[in-house]
């Protein structure tokens, strides 16, 4: 048997919270490629924001040796995917390095949102998947109504499900039985050319940048001299290797095989996630099908609080980047915040997880202004704008019309809450499609939602109304023209750009009043009254005062005539009438902080 017949990649896919990654650690613990004493949970799980919630952030690719019921040692090369729909981008990256997928379904949820979007990004790949239900062992589970799911949602034979609980350990051995049989091993091509895909890459701040690929065909080993396609560098490999778990060095990656590859690569603009590794001498023609380039949803300004640390911030953007392709970003200036960049993410979780990265793994200092959507502006002249920043917006006598982006959501949900559902989805200006029954208990609804509702706290308030039982996922599904306006927010007569919003029309009042009462709490007092205005096209439609302070000027009256103090009083009015006109009102970094936390919150 040759040695790419004993090869098997495989991914783990899910919704989020079904156990991906507690099955991913008993795979290491059953095959022992870990020891007792460097165990833990969550073992692929390297970030410390990955542990703290419980969450896969990275997709994580680990090499393991089992021997098979026909005492043939196997090489399983598995890759651990993100579950939540703001990573959906990892999962198909990992699928595309992949001919099988285990397919994770928690027996007392059933078949989620996300479920249904990830056996579509592996079935659209032509992968082998195998289905498997877990948590077998909670007294919950109701493994005939998953076994139902799997045949009416997914149309995957139930007979084919292995029953498993990763908790327990049990069922582990029939599943990767299962890799072994079912999944077929890589295909050789008709040359040996070396090909390699990127399909993930790190930044080492002593060896560069570290490409994570797939070899479809030939081989390569240190010393080797490769180009890579898109971009033409050539570079000396250093050290290829393998993941069991740690980074560990190899001779050479073969065929089929799953592992990183350390070249004289030292710029993160060089290396790019789907591109291919080809030899400099012996080229291939033509590059392997990539990703398709993905595309931010959701933007926001991030901006340095020290405006010194404008430089690093950009140079940590670039190196984080590298290692999640579907963050962009680009530099912007603002009249508050000073320089920053405008970054586009996936989603809300997505924009958060940057910002946390940011903060702990560069040590950078920052503040993000309210999240935005991408609108379509039509001019009346005929000429069509896209506009990410709520600032670039044209001035309102020469636009024809605003058009939203509208996502197309399915959400399943227990039956009980669908009226919930229903009003949550029309609050947020949605459209109810059409809702097919699952099983008796639970219901699939279609929805279209503008993205800009859905982005906020969409999600949280799904999750509230179902008693954490519904799940959501959502794709593009074009534009729509609605009465959109963009929202300024003054403090003194001077409007405040980081607050700049666009909001609809009818929705304007609420949110204006939201953001200066929030304000209004923030913004210390000064020796004048601070006026906060929330305006639409010149026309204020919300305002709250922040009281002046005051200075008892009469204390030194001890009784006497009232005109005295009246006096004194009447100067005091002049005096804070003239600093009121040459006064500057001081906004505090951190009250911009703290609005805009609570806004994203």
């Amino acid at each position: 048997m040759h040695k790419i017949d004993l090869i098997r990649n495989f991914s783990i896919i899910a919704h989020i919270d079904h156990g991906k990654s507690t099955l991913a650690d008993r795979f290491l613990q059953h095959t022992e490629s870990v020891d007792d004493r460097n165990f833990q949970d969550q073992l692929l799980d390297n970030m410390d924001l990955e542990r703290e919630r419980g969450i896969t952030i990275k997709s994580h690719p680990v090499s393991i040796r089992f021997r098979g019921s026909n005492e043939r040692e196997y090489s399983l090369n598995l890759i651990d995917t993100p579950g939540h729909v703001d990573f959906s981008y990892e999962v198909s990256r990992s699928l595309a390095a992949c001919e099988g997928a285990v397919l994770l379904i928690d027996a007392t949820q059933g078949v989620q949102a996300q479920t249904v979007a990830n056996v579509n990004l592996a079935i659209r790949q032509n992968l082998v998947i195998i289905p498997v239900i877990n948590k077998i062992d909670m007294q919950a589970a109701d493994i005939d109504t998953c076994r139902e799911q799997l045949e009416e949602i997914l149309a995957i034979p139930a007979d084919e499900a292995i029953l498993a609980s990763a908790k327990d350990g049990v069922g582990i051995t029939e599943i990767l039985e299962a890799v072994i049989n079912r999944i077929p091993s890589p295909k050789r091509m008709d040359n040996e050319i070396l090909r390699a895909l990127i399909f993930d890459s790190v930044y080492d701040s002593f060896r560069g940048v570290i490409n994570y690929v797939r070899i479809v065909s030939g081989g390569i080993k240190a010393g080797d001299e490769i180009r890579l396609f898109s971009s033409g560098v050539v570079s000396a490999v250093k050290e290829v290797g393998v993941f069991s778990p740690e980074m560990t060095p190899v001779g050479q990656l073969e065929v089929g095989s799953v592992g990183y590859v350390i070249a004289n690569i030292k710029s993160p603009e060089d290396s790019k996630i789907g591109d291919t590794i080809t030899g400099k001498v012996q080229s291939c023609d033509q590059p392997l099908r990539g990703f398709r380039e993905i595309q931010p949803m959701v933007f926001s300004g991030i901006y340095p609080i020290d405006s010194a640390d404008y430089e690093p911030l950009k140079q940590s953007m670039a190196k984080l980047r590298l290692n999640d392709s579907a963050f962009t970003f680009q530099p912007e200036t603002s009249a508050a915040l000073g320089f920053g960049c405008r970054c586009g993410f996936l989603g809300l979780l997505h924009m958060e997880i940057v910002q946390e990265r940011l903060r702990r793994e560069y040590g950078m200092n920052i503040i993000a202004t309210y999240p935005s959507v991408i609108y379509h502006v039509y001019l009346k002249n005929g000429e069509m704008l896209e506009v990410d920043n709520p600032l670039h917006l044209p001035d309102a006598s020469t636009i024809d019309r605003l058009e939203e982006p509208i996502v197309k959501a399915s959400i399943i949900s227990p039956v009980a809450y669908i009226g919930g559902i229903m009003n949550l989805i029309m609050d947020k200006r949605g459209v109810c499609g059409e809702t097919n029954t699952v099983d008796q208990y639970h219901v699939m609804m279609a929805a279209e939602l503008p993205l800009h509702e859905i982005v906020i706290d969409f999600h949280d308030k799904l999750k509230t109304i179902t008693k954490g039982y519904g799940s959501m996922d959502y794709e593009p599904f074009g534009y729509r023209a609605a009465p959109l306006v963009k929202m300024e927010i003054k403090v003194n007569d001077e409007p405040v750009d980081a607050f700049t919003t666009i909001v609809h029309r009818d929705y304007a009042a609420a949110r204006g009043r939201q953001l200066a009462e929030r304000l209004q709490e923030i913004i210390p007092q000064h020796l004048f009254k601070i006026p906060i205005q929330a305006a639409v096209g010149g026309n204020v439609i919300a305002r709250e005062t922040v009281r002046a302070l005051r200075k008892d000027v009469t204390a030194k009256c001890y009784g006497g005539d009232i005109t005295r103090k009246r006096k004194l009083l009447e100067k005091q009015k002049e005096g804070k009438k003239k600093m009121k006109q040459i006064g500057k009102v001081n906004i505090p970094q951190d009250a911009f902080v703290k609005v805009l936390k609570s806004n994203t919150s």
